[in-house]
């Protein structure tokens, strides 16, 4: 894998490990920047109880998962996964963060300056940590990881390629 992949791995995986630790802050009760998240979440978090909590650590759970798929393709034991098993769910889970979070902070900021005039009430302040934070986490996760996995499957198929190769045959340019 060539040093931007594996940068952006590593990347994607502090990104990952980082939102799972906010995630895990909020599940277990902590009440910081609560009020940017908004709607039914900020609800069931402020609320408590078992079902909030487990909502809560099923998404720190996802996350640190996002985590480990990105350090599977630049670490050893990302070997012992079947390779178009981790492509697929490595691509799926970059396009999933990507489309997830380049549509919430299109939307977002076209809320934000006023193009898009949704009905009923804006938490305005929500809003902003979404477009600006939250889900701009997601879209940055989703392109770390796109790169990351386009980079690793370009060195497996060189690596598939030089296999296949003939003794002292010359690569292709």
């Amino acid at each position: 894998m060539t040093g931007r992949g594996t940068i952006a791995a590593y990347a994607a995986a502090v990104v990952a490990f980082g939102y799972a630790a906010v995630s895990l802050y909020w599940a277990a009760c902590g009440r910081g920047l609560l009020s940017t998240i908004g709607g039914y979440a900020e609800q069931a978090a402020s609320s408590g109880g078992a079902g909030a909590t487990a909502l809560g650590l099923a998404d720190v759970v996802a996350k640190v998962v996002g985590g480990l798929l990105a350090l599977a393709l630049v670490q050893r034991w990302g070997r012992a996964i079947p390779q178009r098993g981790l492509l697929i769910v490595a691509s799926a889970a970059s396009v999933l963060l990507v489309v997830y979070g380049g549509l919430y902070v299109l939307a977002g900021a076209l809320v934000l300056a006023n193009v898009v005039h949704p009905a009923g009430t804006v938490d305005r302040t929500a809003l902003r940590w979404h477009t600006g934070v939250w889900d701009l986490w997601f879209l940055v996760w989703g392109i770390l990881l796109a790169v990351a996995t386009v980079s690793w499957w370009r060195s497996q198929r060189r690596a598939r390629q030089a296999e296949l190769r003939p003794a002292g045959a010359q690569p292709r340019p």
